[in-house]
């Protein structure tokens, strides 16, 4: 049946009104947990024999103040009382066995925002965690979210994009390890004494990503002199529009790393390989996202078109000169997407001025889909280093390979008595390396991306047309 997603929107559930960031208790919780920050060391533990390290008991009344702030925010949050409690107890026993190595395996495994998906509905979340492209280190880090899930989403969900573990999540307010460009909470940076047999959720900040998308989207169409079709520009002005985009992005590719024709290890689990394997996954999950996207625009459902315009925007501009060159497998991801479409004609760089073809470049997109699920399809047939040189082949008939690498020089060049993962080493931190268009737009662009640190819905309205 075909419905707009406007028209499901008020089935949201919407039931948590009263924030918990503005209560003083929670202004005392950031207070404690950013009083003990400082003194933890890479692990999470308190070396106190440090320099300026603060004494045990100093640290411990900070426990308690944590712990009453915690309790008495508790009762705002009654889906959350079973994890609450056991946070409770995780503080203390750090505390009594002297701040060494946390352990919060207990109240992670009591922490279950995917069994509440409501629109609206707030978790006060705690934890001694690193923060995935932000913080490396285990801090104590608090943070209040608020869950993105209305009724259209839930609904497709539901009926078409099975993915119990995801959690879409917008920021009310973190503690330093967020105020980075980390846009995940995702339970295996939590620390713990062991990790558990599986992981039952993951949160991914939509506001964060959506208002990245917009300024850094706006400066890239002013730089390149891009100009947007009317339907796509209202993406750069409207940030609940661009977080609804996001949330149903990121629901469909992450539930695309357990889907298709995948190798025996699914690419989730961590493996050494090559990073270009790496880059191709994260770009087929989003290949198919702009797939499934297409399907739902068909279908009468606005929004899709907003994912399409997102995929390729996000992938074009920002994905290529974000981050350090080493092993930086979302930017190759979108250095192949640009080489590929502008090798069929899908956009066309002239006169120093950026020119789309919107409707041949949801056809190309499409062909190299297919090119990587063929690639997916015909590599389980084949041993794992056959399949990583077949691969190494698709994106290197798109992108020139460093002159320097050895991978491109074919089998020949390498050692092929070594185990595959020993290949690796073989391979340079930037094997392919950034065409003079990016390196021209990464320098354009580079304050613009920095300034985005941190960011959240409150961004400024892009200047792009």
């Amino acid at each position: 049946m075909t419905e707009t997603l406007a028209s499901l929107a008020s089935e949201g559930d919407t039931a948590q009104t009263d924030r918990v960031v503005a209560r003083p208790a929670w202004h005392a919780l950031k207070r404690a947990v950013e009083a003990i920050r400082p003194a933890q060391s890479k692990d999470g533990s308190v070396d106190f024999a440090a320099e300026g390290a603060p004494t045990c008991s100093q640290l411990t009344r900070e426990i308690d103040h944590a712990v009453a702030a915690i309790q008495e925010l508790a009762p705002l949050l009654p889906h959350d009382a079973a994890y609450h409690r056991a946070l409770v107890a995780d503080l203390r026993r750090w505390a009594d066995e002297g701040f060494g190595v946390p352990d919060f395996l207990d109240s992670l495994l009591a922490f279950h925002p995917e069994k509440t998906r409501a629109d609206g509905r707030q978790h006060l979340v705690v934890f001694p965690m690193y923060t995935q492209n932000g913080n490396p280190d285990r801090n104590l880090e608090a943070v209040v979210l608020r869950v993105v899930w209305p009724g259209w989403l839930a609904r497709l969900e539901r009926e078409r994009f099975d993915n119990p573990m995801f959690v879409g999540v917008t920021f009310e307010d973190f503690t330093p390890g967020y105020d980075t460009n980390s846009a995940v909470l995702f339970p295996e940076t939590i620390a713990v004494r062991e990790a558990p047999e599986r992981f039952s959720w993951g949160g991914i900040f939509c506001d964060r990503e959506a208002a990245r998308f917009r300024r850094v989207i706006g400066a890239a169409c002013d730089v390149t002199s891009l100009r947007l079709p009317d339907d796509a520009a209202g993406l750069l002005t409207d940030q609940d529009r661009c977080q609804q985009t996001f949330v149903l992005w990121d629901m469909i590719h992450d539930r695309t790393h357990s889907h298709g024709d995948l190798p025996f290890d699914p690419f989730m689990i961590k493996q050494r390989q090559p990073f270009w394997m790496y880059g191709l996954e994260e770009l087929r999950c989003d290949l198919t996202a702009f797939h499934e996207a297409g399907r739902l625009a068909a279908e009468g459902y606005a929004q899709g078109r907003d994912v399409q315009y997102a995929v390729l925007l996000d992938r074009l501009f920002r994905f290529p000169v974000t981050g350090a060159r080493v092993r930086n497998y979302d930017g190759l991801g979108g250095q192949l997407l640009f080489a590929y479409l502008h090798q069929h004609d899908a956009l066309r760089w002239t006169d120093n001025r950026l020119t789309v073809d919107w409707d041949l470049a949801r056809r190309v997109t499409a062909r190299l889909r297919e090119e990587i699920e063929t690639l997916y399809r015909q590599g389980i047939d084949r041993p794992k280093l056959v399949h990583w040189f077949k691969a190494y082949e698709l994106v290197a008939r798109h992108l020139a390979p460093h002159p320097g690498s050895t991978w491109a020089k074919g089998p020949d060049a390498l050692d092929l008595s070594l185990p595959p993962r020993k290949l690796v080493d073989e391979v340079l931190p930037d094997e392919f390396p950034l065409s003079l268009f990016y390196e021209a737009l990464g320098k354009k662009l580079r304050k613009v991306i920095e300034s985005t640190r941190g960011i959240t819905a409150t961004a400024p309205a892009a200047s792009a047309a």
